[in-house]
């Protein structure tokens, strides 16, 4: 079959590349619904992500429970570490607002270059959960390293998580179908060309997963 009908064409392939977006954003509202399984959900996100754009996709709903159940102990861990790192940050910055004397701003400032530097390991978490085995320290360490020595595309991760958090609450009404549809897988699989270009570097020739 010619034309843009061709499953081959770029016109099918852009618009089964979004339906995939839609049922991958999906999956993962619902299985974040618990809450506490957010950690898996977001883990599973990123697994299928990076197999997407290196081509690899396969069965999307076997892969992402494949990596929802191998991971979710871990994920859950990091989870609730994570939650509980921005509650602390939370309290602080809520602390230091009541603060009347010059110390307020310098304590801001330092709390805020602390809370950057956690979340720039932060935001390698579940990518390399999902990519490589690994215990929950290490993956915490090797997250912190990867965030410095890779700090450009840190920041372009994170361009992309914070620009799009800032495009949807600019434009909640008129964005809420988007949201809704791709709100999380869309900005995950931006993201997931830089996190694979990252890991390339750090994977066994030929590997598979």
């Amino acid at each position: 079959m010619n034309g843009i009908f061709n499953p081959e064409s770029p016109v099918m392939s852009f618009l089964s590349r979004v339906a995939d977006l839609v049922w991958l954003n999906v999956l993962t509202l619902i299985c974040c619904i618990p809450v506490v399984t957010a950690g898996a959900a977001l883990t599973a996100l990123h697994y299928v992500s990076l197999k997407m754009v290196r081509g690899e996709d396969g069965y999307l709903t076997k892969s992402y429970f494949k990596s929802f159940k191998q991971n979710f102990a871990q994920a859950t861990v990091l989870w609730l570490l994570l939650v509980l790192i921005l509650a602390v940050a939370w309290v602080d910055f809520h602390y230091i607002s009541l603060m009347d004397d010059s110390m307020a701003g310098v304590l801001r400032i330092g709390l805020t270059a602390v809370l950057f530097l956690v979340l720039c390991g932060g935001i390698y978490w579940f990518p390399l959960l999902a990519r490589f085995e690994n215990s929950i320290k290490n993956t915490v360490k090797n997250a912190f390293l990867l965030g410095i020595l890779h700090f450009p595309k840190t920041i372009c991760v994170f361009v992309i998580y914070v620009g799009m958090t800032v495009i949807y609450y600019l434009f909640l009404y008129r964005l809420m179908p988007l949201i809704f549809l791709a709100g999380i897988s869309l900005p995950v699989y931006m993201a997931s060309y830089l996190f694979s270009g990252i890991f390339r570097k750090l994977e066994p020739a030929e590997e598979n997963f």
